[in-house]
């Protein structure tokens, strides 16, 4: 194989289709120190500065999805449409991909839609246990597709289909040594419970509204929190970081750090998410989004809750959450329990297996 290749990835809009993308980009450079690389985002988009932080070029394009709700924004959207696949044409032109690889998002279907016209090899990375719109539409002419769940050929052809998992930032293969260090990095007590709060990367007011909510509870029992209330939510909530023993993170690029110094996280159960959680292997209580297609979100935690690994709160139970964290705060042996059965679900190797499955198709 050529040493020097040209490798194409677009996936973004939440770091759920972005960090996949960048671990796989990661494990791909360290196979292959010489290729170049190029990704293709959504302008305005979070990718267009998550991607160049990580040390790749990224162009954007002009697309954004269709509102679910009859509104005015529609109108553009097949001008934008237009647009973003004029412009994607353009750049595989000029940067000559052996390879285009999507994860997600409204950018990577007019780029890998191009390279499909243009017989270049495409590999879509799907995360959810429901597939979104875009990739079931490049299903169909992507020569690899790699899940992260099982039953996916009620979507995509299953003679592609690869069951691999979600990648995950490498880094937290081990968080375990890190404790330490994490806790002098966020500065707190090693002798209080941790709670890590997790929305996603642009937030979620439910949970930001509950943990809001709860403050007097974390206080009387003598909790930390660790809060990335979002993007969207930040100068709602900044004002919490005077409030001893809580400090609000708009976003945290430590991750890791994050994860080692929690005991308890609360959660999204966004798919990559859940496999992040599976492989740090500490306590949760998801409280999953039911705003988003088929309720996804609540099939990921409960695809964890029925092999006792987790605890679940929907959002139309929330004013069970001080008895359920109460509950399992008091109790280290559910803590451990939960722990070792969650870990028993990781899929730690994931990045290598879809990468495996990319230089096959530079192989061919």
């Amino acid at each position: 194989m050529k040493q020097s290749i040209n490798i194409l990835i677009s996936g973004g809009g939440t770091g759920g289709h972005i960090y996949p993308a960048i671990a796989i980009a990661n494990e791909i450079k360290a196979r292959f120190p010489d290729a170049n690389f190029l990704f293709v985002g959504a302008k305005d988009k979070m990718e267009m500065e998550k991607v160049p932080q990580a040390g790749y070029k990224i162009e954007g394009l002009w697309i954004s999805g269709i509102q679910r709700k009859l509104t005015r924004k529609n109108l553009s959207f097949p001008f934008k449409l237009m647009s973003s696949l004029w412009n994607a044409n353009k750049i595989i032109k000029k940067f000559k991909p052996n390879i285009a690889i999507g994860t997600g998002g409204f950018a990577s279907g007019p780029t890998l839609i191009m390279a499909n016209r243009k017989n270049i090899p495409t590999l879509i990375q799907e995360q959810n246990s429901y597939p979104g719109i875009t990739n079931k539409l490049l299903s169909k002419k992507a020569n690899k597709i790699c899940v992260a769940y099982d039953n996916l050929e009620r979507f995509f052809p299953k003679n592609k289909i690869v069951k691999t998992g979600n990648p995950v930032r490498q880094d937290l293969l081990s968080i375990h040594s890190k404790k330490e260090q994490a806790i002098d990095f966020f500065k707190l007590d090693k002798k209080q419970t941790t709670i890590l709060v997790l929305g996603g990367s642009l937030g979620a007011k439910k949970i930001n509204e509950l943990i809001e909510s709860n403050l007097d509870f974390f206080k009387s029992h003598n909790i930390q929190i660790i809060w990335q209330c979002g993007k969207l939510y930040f100068n709602d909530y900044k004002r919490y970081n005077e409030v001893q023993n809580v400090q609000v993170h708009q976003f945290i690029n430590k991750m890791d750090f994050a994860y080692a110094a929690a005991d308890i996280i609360i959660s999204r159960a966004g798919a990559s998410s859940v496999s992040e959680l599976c492989i740090v292997g500490k306590p949760v209580v998801f409280i999953p989004s039911p705003n988003v297609a088929e309720d996804h979100q609540t099939k990921n935690a409960k695809s964890i809750i029925d092999k006792h690994a987790a605890l679940m709160v929907r959002e139309n139970e929330l004013d069970t959450f001080s008895v359920v964290l109460e509950t399992l705060i008091k109790d280290m042996g559910k803590q451990q329990s939960l722990s070792e059965n969650i870990k028993k679900l990781a899929l730690p190797s994931a990045t290598k297996d879809i990468v495996d499955e990319v230089e096959k198709l530079l192989n061919k």
